[in-house]
């Protein structure tokens, strides 16, 4: 039985003997594509060959591509580990023909593969082919047809739909029929009992879908026409795991050496042994038992570890980490997925995913070394997200526990189970589980109701409608020529409107432009395209892939003829400063914490840099010092910014910086300052010399998250600007203190006085208050056994109303006590009960405090049961607040 490294192998080897070239893996996160947060299908990296923006450098590809998908068809997350062949991350194996063979190499090359090379048995394979549409005037796919009918017999071609069998890349864009082939692994009872064509496309788990070969002829425009393409293409993807499951002749994806390995790490750590053959019916829970570990719930945990933490790592070695929003917020939810699994079904309570780390990395490591490279910061990423997450995980499970004791009507309301997913991470079918346990239903109508609402709400906020191209010249963008000039005579090829967040923005493509489209950190340029009838401002300059798009606000109904092209040249100068400065910073971090230190993030813009980096703990004020020192000198040696186009391999040999999650091609652009000091991977631009570089300085050093700390700094103009504006501070700082010698001696010597008139003023308040408590005991009123004070008084400040009752607990007994006071106009106000009246009166501050203070002074507070205060604008109505208090008892 053939490993799955060797049949990844062969299907690379393959295509290779088929004349295709062998690329690497784009990486998992998109970063200039506005429709993806990830690369969730192995064409993402292709798709300007498709649109027709650029030429691919080979007529023919093949590669094997981390892609991540968690929703759409097919790939809810929460699905994930349920069934035994979906994956948040997978491999796709992926062969491209990009205007050279089509349909009929495509399909015998891959009936070849999988019958020659591969052994898969003939009679378990099936094909299925586009039935045609009416509605959209396509005909049926005659020539894939008659291609199939040279292999199989018509018992195993199926005719499918559009829906099915009918590709598309969006909403608009390149598209075309496909053709899957699908392999029937039931044993030969079940295949004997049902023919398989009759399970093609139905969901059943043991005859699934592994290769599709999608044939790319049409574009579809905005009003739904579609258009047949000036050339055609192949897109193929074939599912890595599902392939290796079929060759391996396993049940289910997780049984094969892609997760074994892993399955097996999770039962050393947990002490729990993985069943796979559990279903539905041996829920622990349906037996009666704990929820915690065994059961099928547990092996759905294996088959969760053992899926998420490939996603969670390759995420994050690929340099999107863990947050609230975008691409982060998807990780973030994986991973406490994952979390939430191993706490609940193998009774693991302590951070186990980053635990599982050596073992992918070691796995992949000839693959995708990207993430062996970078175990230790990735596991500490990790490590600490599990642990913030098992901390939020115990107080869900407390905010669990209000919820279900405030049930009165045996059912948790959507409101309730969405604020559990939303806040504490609670996914549905947790708050199911531990509901059933206490004999309450969970309102789901109403959860999906809540959810939908914000799915509405993010659509709204981030949503973008966008008009087809309207072509002003034909030919395709020759790209950026602004590394040289500023000022570039061109023309305007096509344009579109877009509209989102309620604007309205112009989009424009030109025949070469001296704009910088924002990538690698650096914003985009701003500045005018000059036309025969007037200007047009460039506002941002971005990339749709690789293609430079200039947006604008307005445009004039003619955009024929020459444009000259003119970037605002002292906006792009203060941003080449922070560039190159960005670089002679990241060698001296380098040079001071470690070779350890690795960009793991940037903004460059005219005003400031901002650099993240791999580092696990707080920069020194002294190390800070020492990196502005050695930036500071290398911009005083005015080192001259050398650069060079080599091949990658060479830029590497040369000692080229690369960064993890940046797509290189085969030809890179290398930045030197000083190839002994900085020599980087680098598309950016920048200054001539380090001496334009002027002055250096740190504003700020901060953590980002686990493992990666965030500098912000300035150079040249805004470096200038930055120390003109702490002089004149400085200056206003030693006029104030009438010009003393030493300033630090004048400042630690008024701090000292200040301490030591603050410690006096304390001892003054506590004695006022010792004062103030004693003529209160004397006006003790008892009640119904109760000793009641109800007074308004003066005092310096709210905390001394909360001192008093916290001094009236040692000495009054069985009380109840208000206390008011108008401090600066403002209404404030204490309340404290006694434990022993509290129980005996049923009293409670805190609802005192809501229900009877805050009305009355127009304001708010709260507290615990014996202590609670409150503040408000209304100080009138104190005297009729004691009086309700004390009706109390």
């Amino acid at each position: 039985m053939s490993s799955a490294s060797e049949i990844r192998q062969q299907y690379l080897d393959f295509f290779k003997s088929k004349g295709h070239v062998i690329v690497p893996s784009a990486p998992i996160v998109v970063k200039n594509d506005p429709t993806l947060l990830f690369t969730n299908a192995g064409m993402n990296q292709f798709k300007d060959y498709f649109l027709g923006n650029k030429t691919a450098p080979y007529p023919r590809i093949a590669d094997t591509q981390k892609c991540l998908r968690v929703s759409g068809k097919h790939n809810d997350l929460e699905e994930v580990g349920v069934d035994t062949y979906h994956h948040t991350m997978f491999e796709m194996l992926g062969n491209w023909s990009f205007g050279d063979y089509f349909k009929n190499e495509a399909i015998a090359w891959s009936w070849e593969l999988l019958t020659d090379v591969y052994k898969i048995d003939k009679d378990r394979l099936y094909a299925t082919v586009f039935e045609g549409d009416q509605k959209e005037n396509l005909p049926a796919s005659s020539i894939a047809l008659a291609k199939w009918q040279q292999y199989l017999p018509k018992e195993q071609i199926v005719y499918g739909n559009k829906k099915d069998n009918f590709w598309e890349m969006g909403d608009t864009g390149p598209c075309g029929p496909c053709t899957e082939i699908h392999v029937d692994c039931r044993t030969a009872e079940e295949r004997a009992a049902v023919p398989g064509n009759l399970l093609v496309n139905k969901d059943h788990p043991q005859v699934i879908e592994i290769w599709n070969n999608v044939f790319i002829q049409f574009n579809r425009k905005k009003d739904g026409s579609l258009e047949p393409l000036a050339s055609t293409h192949v897109d193929t993807g074939m599912g890595f795991e599902r392939l290796v499951r079929v060759l391996q002749g396993k049940q289910s994806n997780y049984d094969t050496d892609i997760f074994s390995n892993t399955i097996k790490e999770v039962e050393k750590i947990t002490g729990k042994v993985y069943h796979p053959l559990l279903t539905p019916a041996d829920s622990v829970k349906a037996a009666g038992a704990s929820p915690i570990g065994g059961g099928w719930e547990g092996a759905v945990a294996f088959r969760v570890l053992a899926d998420h933490i490939r996603a969670i790592s390759f995420t994050i070695a690929d340099g999107q980490l863990p947050s609230n929003t975008g691409a982060g917020y998807v990780i973030r939810r994986i991973l406490r997925r994952a979390v939430r699994y191993y706490y609940s079904y193998l009774d693991y309570k302590q951070p186990l995913l980053h635990q599982l780390l050596p073992v992918i990395a070691a796995q992949f490591e000839t693959v995708f070394p990207e993430l062996h490279k970078q175990q230790d910061f990735v596991a500490k990423v990790i490590k600490e997200e599990e642990e913030a997450f098992l901390r939020t995980l115990e107080k869900g499970l407390k905010r669990m526990d209000t919820i279900i004791a405030a049930q009165s009507g045996g059912t948790i309301s959507g409101t309730d189970a969405f604020e559990l997913l939303d806040t504490f991470g609670f996914p549905i079918d947790l708050t199911r589980l531990i509901a059933g346990e206490n004999n309450l239903m969970v309102d789901e109508a109403g959860f999906e109701t809540e959810m939908q609402q914000q799915k509405n709400r993010s659509r709204a906020a981030t949503s973008m409608e966008t008009d087809d191209w309207q072509i002003v010249s034909e030919g395709n963008s020759r790209g950026f020529v602004g590394y040289d000039s500023l000022e570039a005579k061109t023309t305007i090829l096509r344009y579109r409107k877009v509209k989102g967040k309620g604007k309205e923005l112009f989009q424009i493509v030109l025949n070469e432009t001296p704009f910088y489209a924002e990538s690698g950190g650096q914003v985009g340029d701003t500045g005018y395209l000059s036309l025969v009838n007037g200007s047009i401002e460039i506002i941002d300059t971005k990339k749709e892939n690789d293609l430079i798009i200039h947006f604008t606000e307005n445009i004039p109904a003619d955009l024929s003829g020459d444009v000259i092209a003119k970037v605002d040249s002292i906006r792009r100068k203060h941003i080449a400063v922070h560039h190159s400065v960005t670089h002679l910073m990241h060698s001296a971090l380098r040079q001071v914490l470690g070779t350890h230190v690795a960009q793991k993030g940037s903004l460059v813009n005219e005003e400031h840099l901002r650099f993240d980096f791999s580092h696990f703990a707080k920069v020194t004020d002294e190390e800070l010092v020492q990196v502005e020192k050695i930036v500071n000198e290398k911009i005083r040696e005015n080192i001259p910014v050398v650069i060079k186009s080599m091949s990658k391999d060479e830029a590497i040999a040369l000692g080229a910086t690369a960064l993890f999650g940046e797509k290189y091609g085969d030809v890179v652009r290398v930045v030197m300052m000083d190839p002994a000091y900085s020599i980087e991977l680098c598309g950016g631009t920048h200054a001539g010399s380090t001496g334009e570089l002027g002055v250096f300085k740190i504003r700020a050093e901060s953590a980002v998250a686990a493992g990666v700390r965030r500098i912000e700094a300035v150079s040249g103009v805004a470096a200038l600007d930055l120390i003109e504006e702490n002089f004149s501070a400085l200056h206003g700082l030693k006029t104030l203190l009438k010009n003393p010698a030493n300033i630090q001696q004048a400042i630690e010597s008024l701090l000292a006085e200040n301490t030591a008139l603050g410690k006096r003023i304390e001892s003054l308040e506590a004695r006022q208050l010792v004062g103030i408590r004693n003529e209160l005991m004397q006006k003790d009123e008892i009640i119904n056994n109760v000793s009641f004070i109800g007074e308004i008084i003066e005092v310096p400040n709210a905390d001394a109303l909360k001192k008093l009752c916290f001094d009236f607990k040692n000495h009054v007994h069985d009380h109840l006590i208000i206390l008011c006071a108008n401090i600066g106009g403002k209404a404030n106000v204490a309340v404290s009960v006694s434990e022993t009246v509290a129980a005996a009166k049923n009293l409670d501050a805190g609802k005192i405090i809501k229900e009877i203070v805050s009305p009355l002074i127009k304001g708010g507070g709260g507290g615990q049961k014996t202590l609670a205060t409150a503040g408000g604008q209304d100080a009138g109505n104190f005297k009729e607040l004691i009086e309700k208090v004390k009706g109390l008892i």
